[in-house]
C-alpha cells in the first residue's frame, strides 16, 4: 500500500471507530438501563456490566498501582512537548517545527478535551466509591489515556530511530504496558467493562486519525520537494 493511499485508509477507520465510540455511547445511555450503580445511579448494559463486575470483584491494590503507572503515559506528553519546544527554540519558528511533532500536540490536547467533556457529562458513574465520592467512569480515563499515548512513543521512535534495537524494545514496552493497564483496570473493579471498551474505542479511533494526518503531511512534504 502506498503512502497516498495508506492515510486514507487510516483516516477512514479512525472516522469509523471514532462513530462506533459514539454509537456504543448512545446505546449505553439506552440498553438495559438499571439503577444498580452506587447510590441508584442508572447504569447502561445493566446485566452485562454488574456480571462482570461480580465475576472480577474489586481489588483496589490493583487500582492504586495502574493509577499511579498513568504518569507514564503522562511524562511521555511531557517529554514529547519538550522536544516541540527545543525545535521551536532552536529553530526560531512554529513553521520549522516538525508536523507530526505539531500534530502530537495537536491530538493530545483533543485527548484531554474528550476526558474533560465526559467528565462534565457523566454517562456512567463508576462501581464503587472513590474515598467515599461518587465519580464518572466513562469512558475510562486512565485507559483512554494510556491507549492514546503509548502508540504514538512507538510512532515517533519508529519514525525518527533507526536502530532496530531500541524500536523492538520500544514496542515490547508498548505492547506489555499497555497491556497491563487495560486488564488491570479491567479487573481492578473500579469501572464498568463498557467503560473500558468505550475508552479503546475512542482511543483507537483518535491515534489512526492522527496517524493519518501524518502521513498526509508526509505526502504533501514529498510532494512539494519532488515539485
Amino acid at each position: 500500500m502506498n503512502m497516498k493511499t495508506k492515510w486514507k485508509v487510516e483516516l477512514i477507520f479512525g472516522i469509523a471507530l471514532t462513530l462506533l465510540f459514539a454509537i456504543w455511547t448512545v446505546l449505553i445511555l439506552c440498553v438495559d438501563v438499571q439503577p444498580v450503580g452506587q447510590n441508584g445511579t442508572n447504569i447502561g448494559f445493566a446485566s452485562l456490566n454488574t456480571r462482570f463486575h461480580a465475576w472480577t470483584g474489586e481489588h483496589l491494590a490493583i487500582y492504586t498501582i495502574t493509577d499511579w503507572l498513568g504518569l507514564v503515559p503522562i511524562a511521555i506528553c511531557v517529554c514529547f512537548g519538550g522536544f516541540g519546544l527545543y525545535q521551536l527554540i532552536k529553530r526560531k519558528s512554529l513553521k520549522k517545527v516538525d508536523a507530526d511533532i505539531i500534530l502530537l500536540g495537536v491530538y493530545y490536547i483533543l485527548v484531554i478535551l474528550g476526558y474533560l467533556i465526559f467528565e462534565m457529562i457523566p454517562i456512567n458513574y463508576r462501581p464503587i466509591l472513590i474515598e467515599g465520592r461518587l465519580e464518572a467512569s466513562y469512558p475510562s480515563s486512565t485507559t483512554l489515556l494510556v491507549l492514546s499515548v503509548m502508540p504514538t512513543l512507538l510512532f515517533e521512535i519508529n519514525r525518527r530511530c533507526r536502530r532496530a534495537l531500541i524500536r523492538n524494545l520500544t514496542l515490547v514496552f508498548v505492547v506489555l504496558f499497555s497491556g497491563f493497564m487495560v486488564i488491570g483496570r479491567l479487573v481492578s473493579g473500579v469501572h464498568w467493562i463498557t467503560d473500558i471498551i468505550g475508552a479503546i474505542l475512542l482511543s483507537a479511533g483518535l491515534y489512526l486519525l492522527f496517524r493519518s494526518a501524518v502521513l498526509l503531511a508526509d505526502e504533501k512534504k514529498r510532494s512539494r520537494a519532488a515539485a
